[in-house]
């Protein structure tokens, strides 16, 4: 829910982090620029700043929780986002995973496992006395111990190798907008919700309310503003408004933290991340993030979520997907090997030549019996910046195939659709037979047939 102001935590503690010691590099550089000081600070081989400097791709684990005070579970992680970095091309991907995903929490030294929502990972390393009997990575004083936890549960999930985390308590943000004597934002609108959350599982008496138009705001506010999700405006009640107004909130944030006031606040901000906030990032991993973040801005971030419309099926639609489990409501994974996943999570960098052909494309599903699959595919690849235009069912088919029907022939959006769904290429004419009654005009049909319909659900015969 809360995966946005998550990742906008992250890159404004990035900033602190890294501008708030400038001052104190500063007194042991003589005068000279901080930059060459700090630039002496090599990453070492393998590290998040040496895989960014190196053109190698980078996954962090970023995470929120409710914190002491907000409930009785502070650990819960109510946000729980992949954010990936392809240096080498100059791509970034936030990807959610949710809350309530069913996983095995592997924590034990006798190599038992935990049924639970991927939620209760991070809290499950942070907590000691709740779970005894764990491995020394995930219990004991460490810090990073529910940070490592997480990362090896969402190993699991995505399949990918994860570089670092970060996990903060939401109360973070409104401090750090605090230490800084708030921020200017302006809004297109006004925002008037009635059901925004108090911390008893309630709303707040009389809701949240703000102008349209510039206005300064506290610590309390700014996070209203991001979290906000059912204001009575339409223009503010969407996704992309909360995305808008998050992305606002960031940019003022940095703007802010470049003043000479907020220099002399340095000492509060970084008490705020060491009180709220965990990493197992270094000060040079920040620094090298922070310049990488720089290049691309808020605005170049792709946005994907693994949900009920692509990849995952609930205990509302099917109750056997609690089964063996604590609770009552879970979401699970279509492939329960995982493995449809893990290539999502391999493969949702698409080349920006490919990109750059915007070739339409219909998917045609041809499953045996998988009806909904045709549009879980559409909504699986449409964030990457695919011209996906719609599905069509079909006739079945045993094999899955791409007509090609774009000017030029063997396109690259044709070759990588060929290689993700293991089908075959047809350079295909208007005199080329094919089961969609409508295919794209100058672009793709990509039919999708029993062999990939298998992998989609996990089975192999």
């Amino acid at each position: 829910m809360l995966a946005l102001v998550c990742v906008c935590l992250v890159l404004a503690a990035v900033w602190f982090a890294y501008h708030a010691i400038q001052p104190f590099l500063s007194a042991f550089n003589s005068g000279n620029p901080v930059s060459s000081i700090a630039n002496q600070f090599n990453p070492p081989a393998g590290s998040v700043g040496w895989k960014l400097e190196h053109g190698q791709r980078v996954n962090i684990l970023v995470m929120g929780y409710g914190g002491p005070g907000a409930n009785d579970a502070p650990y819960l992680t109510d946000s729980d986002m992949v954010l990936s970095i392809n240096p080498a091309t100059n791509q970034a991907m936030m990807a959610s995973i949710p809350r309530d995903l069913k996983v095995q929490i592997c924590a034990y030294t006798n190599g038992s496992c935990d049924v639970n929502k991927f939620n209760v990972a991070y809290s499950t390393g942070m907590l000691n006395s709740a779970y005894t009997g764990k491995k020394p990575q995930f219990s004991g004083a460490d810090k990073d111990r529910g940070g490592n936890l997480a990362m090896q549960t969402a190993s699991e999930v995505t399949g990918l190798h994860f570089d670092g985390y970060a996990a903060f308590d939401f109360d973070a943000f409104k401090y750090l907008v605090d230490d800084l004597g708030g921020v200017d934002v302006c809004l297109t609108s006004p925002l008037d919700d009635y059901q925004y959350p108090n911390n008893d599982d309630g709303y707040i008496a009389g809701g949240i309310h703000f102008k349209a138009g510039c206005q300064h705001v506290n610590g309390t506010q700014a996070l209203e503003l991001a979290r906000s999700r059912h204001a009575i405006q339409a223009s503010q009640a969407t996704d992309f408004a909360r995305i808008a107004r998050q992305q606002l909130l960031i940019e003022a944030i940095m703007k802010k933290a470049e003043s000479a006031d907020a220099i002399t606040r340095a000492p509060q901000l970084m008490q705020t991340l060491q009180t709220q906030f965990s990493t197992d990032l270094s000060l040079t991993d920040l620094r090298i993030l922070y310049d990488w973040y720089k290049k691309v801005g808020p605005t170049g971030i792709g946005k994907v979520a693994v949900t009920l419309t692509n990849f995952l099926y609930d205990t509302d639609s099917d109750p056997s997907c609690a089964d063996g489990a604590a609770y009552a409501y879970y979401e699970c994974p279509l492939d329960p090997s995982w493995g449809i996943l893990h290539q999502y999570f391999s493969s949702y960098f698409v080349p920006p030549r490919t990109l750059a052909e915007k070739a339409p494309i219909q998917v045609a599903n041809a499953s045996y019996g998988l009806s909904d699959m045709g549009p879980q595919v559409v909504a699986a690849l449409q964030p990457l910046g695919l011209d996906v235009t719609g599905q069509v069912r079909v006739d079945t088919s045993s094999t899955s195939t791409v007509y090609d029907y774009s000017p030029k022939k063997d396109g690259k959006t044709a070759q990588w659709l060929a290689t993700y769904f293991g089908a075959k290429v047809v350079n295909a004419t208007s005199a080329t037979p094919v089961p969609s009654p409508d295919p794209p005009t100058g672009g793709i049909l990509l039919v999708l047939g029993r062999n990939f319909s298998l992998r989609w659900v996990g089975e192999t015969t």
